[in-house]
């Protein structure tokens, strides 16, 4: 993995992806190592949950989206707006912003 080479974070995003951590610098979109944080114990454990569902909405075998795919996606976003919420109070001294997933809802057959 590539290091952020930002002088000092100003600005955050929360974002799920596979296989990376909900952290990214805003500036130059790297993904941050979320244990260079003090976040809790119980808000980290809370964030990898909510990665860990992350893409339950897309459908492998045909790049689309499952049946209810959206309605997940959407269930995944408010979750993520409740969680950077906690990250933001946290995490105080940052600009944090949440950054949706839209794969299900570009995706959608209608």
């Amino acid at each position: 993995m590539q290091a952020c080479t930002c002088k000092q974070y100003k600005k955050l995003k929360v974002e799920a992806d596979f296989s990376a951590d909900p952290l990214w610098c805003a500036k130059c979109y790297m993904n941050l190592d979320i244990e260079d944080f003090s976040l809790s114990e119980a808000l980290l454990k809370a964030l990898f949950e909510w990665i860990g569902d992350y893409g339950t909405w897309i459908d492998w075998e045909t790049d689309g989206v499952v049946a209810g795919g959206v309605a997940l996606e959407a269930a995944h976003n408010e979750r993520g707006v409740v969680l950077t919420e906690l990250v933001k109070q946290q995490l105080s001294q940052f600009d944090i912003v949440f950054s949706p997933s839209t794969y299900a809802v570009r995706h959608r057959e209608d």
